[in-house]
């Protein structure tokens, strides 16, 4: 089992979550981040004062997959989030050793 973590432009989650829907995927955990990357931010103008926007809001979202589905998942994720402009975000595959399901006891697959 691998656990995709995807960081996303906010205004992109309801696309992502739609994609992720069609292709079977049943449930995600959604977090409200900020955060920044080479954009490093930016600069706006409030009340005639300059000032520098370290961290952008952004979105985590969490899904637990069999390793047969990760190929579809990351895909699907990278074409729906995608703009072509700098902060489209970034997807993280990493390994899952062991998922329970608290209310039943199942574990392993069954527990997704």
């Amino acid at each position: 089992m691998k656990k995709v973590e995807a960081i996303i432009k906010p205004f992109k989650l309801e696309e992502v979550k739609d994609a992720l829907s069609e292709i079977g995927i049943q449930g995600i955990t959604v977090s409200e981040v900020k955060g920044f990357g080479r954009q490093k931010g930016h600069t706006e103008l409030y009340r005639g004062a300059e000032y520098v926007v370290d961290f952008l809001p952004k979105i985590k979202l969490e899904v637990v997959v069999e390793d047969d589905l990760v190929l579809q998942v990351v895909e699907s994720i990278r074409e729906t989030a995608h703009t072509g402009r700098i902060g489209d975000g970034k997807i993280f595959v990493v390994p899952v050793e062991e998922v329970i399901r608290i209310r039943t006891g199942e574990k392993g697959k069954d527990a997704i």
